[in-house]
């Protein structure tokens, strides 16, 4: 009797055991995948940041180059606006998610107002070129007119740095659609058989019209990404799921992309973030059972 009571001591503690190990393997994995949600939820808190700065600096260039002092009382306007969304972002903290998408909201509406702002400015600048031209004809020196058109170059060299970054792509109305085996919307994650996503890359007159490559990703709750390959961002190589390339006219362009489901989804939160060019154009959390 004493014999058995031994036994199932042991049997006992070896399973108390297996189960302390099992727990710290999971715990250590939940580590490993909060620690690469909050880093990238930092990547796109920093970068940001860097679309603010840039923002109020090109408004102190435009400034400078204008004579104009309503439109200067404007740009001085938008940029203190600039700077305390700015300061905004700085005092929040990335696991703020409703803050953090309010202010990214905040971000796409300076950069559609700074985009009017270089399309006016430049209208000027060429209106002024106008005049230069026909004032030149008059005047005797023609060291005094190659004097303006070097002047003239150095301005429209200044402006193109701006024009960039005016012209980066911004994705709209992004949906994800889980469908099942008859291609209809399904109403659990257990179903689908195939993820769809949609998305509308906005009007942009000041884009390059051409051949772009959109990179999807999805992250699913647990923080991995369904992976279909890797891709340069951030001067490192993250992972995406899908990756279309479209031709962009500056029209609205829609865009559908898919996945083919081979593995269990579980219900809950599904991060996509859409990316071209180098950048975040786009992002969006959606709760499926």
């Amino acid at each position: 009797m004493k014999k058995i009571w031994f036994i199932a001591a042991i049997v006992a503690a070896l399973l108390l055991a297996g189960l302390a190990i099992w727990l710290f393997l999971s715990l250590q994995e939940q580590k490993e995948v909060n620690q690469e949600m909050q880093e990238l939820a930092l990547l796109d808190k920093q970068e940001m940041e860097n679309e603010y700065e840039r923002f109020t600096l090109q408004y102190s260039e435009m400034m400078t180059q204008i004579n104009n002092d309503s439109i200067v009382a404007q740009l001085t306007q938008e940029q203190l606006r600039t700077q305390q969304l700015l300061e905004e972002l700085k005092k929040t903290k990335e696991t703020d998610a409703r803050e953090i998408a309010r202010l990214k909201k905040e971000l796409a509406t300076v950069r559609d107002v700074l985009r009017s702002y270089i399309r006016q400015v430049d209208s000027l600048n060429q209106i002024n070129e106008t005049l230069r031209s026909e004032n030149s004809q008059i005047r005797d020196e023609l060291a005094e007119s190659n004097r303006e058109k070097v002047n003239l170059a150095s301005e429209k060299a200044s402006l193109s740095e701006k024009v960039a970054i005016a012209a980066q792509l911004d994705a709209t109305g992004i949906a994800m659609t889980p469908l099942n085996k008859r291609n209809k919307a399904a109403k659990k994650m257990k179903d689908c058989k195939q993820i769809q996503v949609s998305f509308t890359i906005a009007k942009n007159v000041t884009a390059t019209n051409g051949q772009r490559t959109v990179y999807v990703r999805i992250q699913t709750p647990n923080g991995d990404v369904l992976n279909g390959g890797t891709f340069n961002y951030e001067d490192r190589q993250i992972e995406y799921s899908m990756k279309k390339t479209i031709e962009y006219s500056g029209e609205e362009t829609a865009v559908a992309t898919y996945w083919d489901v081979n593995e269990f989804l579980s219900g809950g939160d599904y991060r996509v973030s859409i990316f071209s060019d180098g950048n975040m154009i786009g992002t969006k959390t959606f709760s499926f059972k």
